[in-house]
């Protein structure tokens, strides 16, 4: 497996409730809603080597978009990396709740991708 694997991805649709419908009918998947995020947080079915994810309508954004979320070990180190590489940090690092931290970069070409550094990085 590599070491900063995809282990989000977040949707954001002008439609949450369709979208979300969508997806479940077309995959068969389960999605909840997350009230204190406000998202439909989709299950990842056990021993799947996916990914988990969200989606949600858009709130500041004018377009639909999709992030990946990729798992790292010290966000502070990849966020100064980004920089070094010629990336733009948009957003971060930021504590989030539960004690991971995030931050949202632009790679050279203006393409959204995220990073997560989980609260425990035993995960």
């Amino acid at each position: 497996m590599s070491n900063n694997p995809v282990i989000y991805w977040e949707l954001a649709s002008h439609d949450a409730e369709a979208t979300k419908a969508f997806l479940c009918e077309l995959f068969e998947w389960g999605a909840e809603w997350d009230s204190r995020i406000g998202l439909y947080d989709f299950e990842v079915p056990e021993g799947a080597p996916a990914a988990g994810g969200g989606v949600f309508t858009l709130r500041k954004a004018k377009l639909p978009f999709l992030t990946l979320y990729v798992r790292v070990d010290d966000i502070a180190v990849k966020a100064k990396k980004v920089e070094d590489l010629g990336g733009f940090i948009v957003e971060g690092p930021m504590d989030i709740p539960g004690g991971s931290k995030i931050c949202l970069f632009n790679e050279p070409s203006g393409v959204t991708l995220a990073m997560i550094e989980p609260a425990n990085r035993a995960e």
